[in-house]
């Protein structure tokens, strides 16, 4: 059984990147600027126990591949970008829950941004 103190969550906040995201004209040719912000937990304590980074989960290359993906990629849903974000950060086997929300800045009149969130849990 895990000890929960040894749950550790991380959280990648805000990161901004550019993609081709909705199904008007405007949207379908112009990229459009996303913030992404994903929490995560996973089971730390063999990184804890021997402080070794190889023990650690790697959130950098989950972040680069993030990156990659929603950089290269065309969505027409912000739905669809969100479950895709999703199955990448729950790719890791050490990844226990997970929950992803992509906010796309300006999408409404008179209002910050609109944003879609998913969440995934791992089972046991």
């Amino acid at each position: 059984m895990t000890d929960n103190s040894r749950i550790a969550t991380i959280r990648i906040k805000n990161l901004r990147l550019r993609t081709y995201v909705g199904i008007k004209e405007e949207e379908v040719n112009n990229r459009q600027d996303v913030v992404i912000n994903v929490r995560l937990q996973y089971d730390a304590s063999q990184a804890i126990r021997n402080n070794d980074i190889d023990a650690a989960l790697n959130y950098r290359t989950i972040t680069k591949n993030i990156i990659a993906h929603v950089e290269e990629n065309r969505f027409a849903l912000l739905e669809r970008m969100t479950r895709e974000v999703l199955d990448i950060v729950m790719a890791p086997a050490a990844v226990k829950n997970a929950m992803v929300e992509i906010d796309k800045p300006h999408a409404l009149r008179f209002s910050d941004s609109v944003s879609v969130s998913l969440t995934a849990n791992r089972e046991d």
